[in-house]
């Protein structure tokens, strides 16, 4: 984790643009400090539970990047009221209009990004919007255009150095175009916000970006090493599951770890190597060649061989790491993280909590 945390804080730092990770992935204070020394860094959130957990922890410069809706409002100016800078995103004027009401009600402004949609994955305005500069403008009115944020969604399903490359030389043109439009148009732009893990790890130029956002490269994951982002050997994060029976006839070890513990997601199964629900190791980390959990219910995992390799003989109550497609759904299902640390490898492992486990008592 530290080693991941330090290759794209690296990379921020030589193209010059401040770093926003995505704490969504961790969901924890303490895996959160591990991105700063001292002064909590800009961070981005995904949920207003999020917002309000982490200012809570003492950050105060935040961005929520889901679209805006009503009832959130109230939640979101009164982080503001606190001394936080929450920045809000939408991409209509029916949001702009009601975050601007909002605004100029609570007499206080609401920071608000343009959505920019990048590579049609979800949702945004492309640069060339005819409303692009009419939503600006009901922003700037009422003292809330904070500046333009796209996510170059697409890039998860860029294979290769050169894929990922144009992906990210995609997003940042089009967030660049699109703040150039609304300049010269006499609106002001201060904040250029582009990332993904992929696009992030791939740019080589972030002229006229003010900051980066990546989340998933805290942990990396599978379907991060099957576009060839990290290795296989920089996935921080595994679940530990426990061997219960065997269905020999079928070439089945069963475990007791489902989909309640991995996730549902199956991201890989569209790469060239579909890693079922996840690849299988030893507690110390070393993959078992050819094993991959390949099903999974509720609470029970399925672990069979492939590429003609022999099914291991794993007696009941042995303990086996899974490795995640996906980071942020696989972190999502749990309250907390047992630490280990490879240079102290006879120490206890200690406890690191998600900030569910504070917020809810779980």
């Amino acid at each position: 984790m530290r080693r991941n945390i330090a290759r794209l804080k690296d990379r921020a730092d030589r193209l010059a643009v401040t770093l926003r990770p995505h704490v969504k992935t961790a969901k924890s204070l303490d895996v959160a400090s591990f991105l700063h020394t001292g002064t909590p860094c800009p961070v981005t959130v995904s949920t207003l539970a999020e917002a309000e957990a982490f200012a809570d922890g003492g950050y105060s410069d935040i961005t929520y990047a889901v679209g805006i809706e009503p009832h959130k409002l109230p939640r979101v100016i009164a982080l503001l009221r606190r001394g936080v800078t929450l920045r809000v995103l939408l991409d209509s004027t029916e949001q702009a209009t009601f975050v601007a009401e909002a605004a100029r009600r609570a007499g206080i402004p609401v920071p608000a990004q343009l959505e920019i949609d990048c590579d049609g994955h979800r949702g945004g305005l492309r640069p060339d919007a005819p409303g692009l500069v009419a939503i600006g403008r009901i922003l700037h009115d009422a003292g809330c255009l904070d500046g333009v944020l796209t996510h170059a969604g697409e890039s998860y399903f860029a294979h290769g150095a050169e894929e990922q490359r144009l992906a990210a030389k995609n997003e940042r043109d089009t967030a660049v175009a699109a703040a150039e439009r609304l300049r010269a148009a006499g609106l002001p732009v201060n904040v250029v916000s582009v990332g993904s893990t992929p696009t992030a790890h791939a740019a080589e130029d972030l002229t006229g970006v003010t900051e980066l956002r990546a989340g998933n490269y805290v942990f990396f994951d599978l379907v991060m090493a099957g576009l060839g982002v990290c290795r296989v050997d920089d996935i921080a994060l595994s679940v530990v599951v426990t061997v219960i029976g065997h269905r020999p006839e079928h070439g089945w070890i069963m475990t007791d770890g489902g989909w309640m513990a991995m996730s549902r997601d199956r991201g890989t199964a569209a790469q060239a190597q579909d890693q079922g629900y996840g690849l299988v190791a030893d507690l110390a980390g070393n993959l078992v060649p050819g094993l991959v959990m390949t099903a999974a219910s509720q609470e029970h995992g399925t672990l069979a061989a492939r590429d003609g390799a022999v099914l291991p003989d794993l007696p009941v109550g042995a303990r086996l790491r899974i490795l995640p497609n996906h980071a942020c759904a696989t972190a999502a299902q749990h309250r907390g993280y047992h630490v280990i640390d490879g240079t102290r490898p006879n120490d206890p492992a200690p406890g690191i909590e998600t900030f569910w486990e504070r917020v809810t008592g779980w």
